[in-house]
């Protein structure tokens, strides 16, 4: 009866607390932005969350998320003109079909030109709106062209984009309801060289991708592990060898699947055209439409490109160790409750983790290479959630946990 009555009052104690850390989150999210603490710096936000309540605590940080968007960059969306730092984006789109009841698809879209005169970028923008409208006759989904910021001839893959593309997908959830797990990235000449750069490094973005008509450049597919690729390039189109590019992906995509069966989908095409395809590069759209993003996948690959991310699905690595080329590879067991990292070149390395991956009422274990190095507890806390979805503003990937690997020695 003791024991009974001393469980009775430590279940009572841990409710009460519980109920006490979520006012004190509603508190802080009530607050004020400009005079709000940091969160890191809040003792209610690193205390041991309950999984009953994880659910709770991310619904209120995504919404606090969503008025700041909001708040910061709603005019700029009504507008139709984005503006990062002394950067300007202007955006069209027109939005398809009747609405899913899982959210509407987004596909955002990359004109061509490159070094060019303004006009002519403009041009390939003004025809980029209207490409693939035949197409979309046939699909849902809102259809969003860009025109780039700049006239250069790298104008889809320098670092601002990344954060463009970060904000418009953002604003597309919350204005259109578009589904997270439903982004898709296309682009057409210039815009495919764009897809080559963009596809691989933010992989963790996209249900799918496809590159019209462009060349890699110094890209790399291994990042594309879970994101299905699309190649089109007429067979004729030499310039920037963009023909023997596609065939040389053709053949490496098709290396790393029969290594990797469950990964690197890809659809390539090479018809007899030049660089202009009429129009047979739009079988892509609705071969992408059939994926959507799984935003934890159980393996993963991620190779730094030279525009570097700290964060790549459930893996991250602090700003000062990411290195260009670097790759880690990891891969998690639910039924065994363990992640086993198979290739990490950063001496810290970062598991986030959430309850659909792993059930972290139990030990977790990590290995590297195979060989245990942990078997312990990953707590949940509001902070972890915070800080995983904080940037993207993508709930999908809000973790409540996290485990630090040092020297893929230990874990703390």
């Amino acid at each position: 009866m003791k024991r009974v009555i001393v469980g009775l009052i430590f279940l009572i104690a841990s409710l009460v607390e519980l109920k006490a850390q979520m006012k004190d989150l509603q508190s802080w999210v009530a607050s004020p932005r400009p005079s709000r603490s940091e969160l890191a710096s809040a003792d209610f936000a690193k205390k041991s969350l309950s999984k009953g309540k994880v659910e709770k605590a991310l619904s209120v940080l995504a919404l606090d998320k969503k008025k700041e968007m909001a708040k910061l960059y709603g005019t700029q969306w009504y507008d139709r003109l984005m503006r990062i730092d002394d950067y300007k984006m202007p955006f069209f789109f027109k939005v398809w079909g009747n609405e899913p009841e899982d959210g509407r698809s987004l596909y955002l879209s990359m004109h061509g030109g490159g070094g060019a005169p303004t006009k002519v970028n403009d041009r390939q923008y003004e025809n980029q709106k209207k490409l693939y409208d035949d197409t979309m006759e046939d699909l849902e989904g809102v259809y969003l062209a860009m025109r780039a910021p700049t006239d250069t001839w790298n104008l889809w893959h320098q670092p601002h984009i990344d954060e463009f593309l970060n904000t418009l997908i953002q604003l597309a959830v919350i204005y259109e309801n578009v589904n997270p797990n439903k982004v898709y990235i296309l682009g057409y000449s210039a815009g495919g060289d764009g897809v080559f750069q963009l596809a691989p490094r933010l992989a963790d973005r996209w249900a799918a991708a496809a590159m019209m008509a462009g060349h890699p450049g110094d890209a790399s597919a291994l990042s594309l592990r879970n994101t299905p690729f699309a190649i089109h390039v007429g067979g004729l189109d030499s310039a920037y060898k963009r023909n023997e590019h596609a065939a040389t992906w053709k053949v490496e995509l098709k290396k790393l699947q029969d290594k990797d069966p469950d990964g690197y989908k890809h659809l390539v095409g090479i018809p007899e055209t030049g660089h202009w395809m009429k129009l047979k590069d739009a079988v892509a759209l609705p071969w992408m439409a059939g994926f959507i993003r799984n935003p934890i996948p159980t393996k993963v690959v991620w190779q730094q490109d030279d525009i570097m991310h700290n964060r790549f699905y459930w893996l991250e690595v602090p700003d000062g160790e990411m290195q260009k080329g670097g790759i880690v590879v990891a891969e998690y067991d639910r039924e065994k409750n363990e992640v086993n990292i198979l290739e990490n070149y950063s001496p810290e390395l970062k598991i986030n983790l959430n309850d659909a991956m792993l059930d972290l009422d139990k030990p977790i274990t990590v290995k590297f290479e195979g060989n245990t190095i942990y078997t312990g507890e990953a707590e949940r806390n509001i902070l972890n959630i915070w800080e995983s979805m904080n940037y993207k503003g993508d709930a999908q990937m809000a973790f409540s946990a996290r485990l630090t690997v040092l020297n893929n020695e230990s874990v703390r």
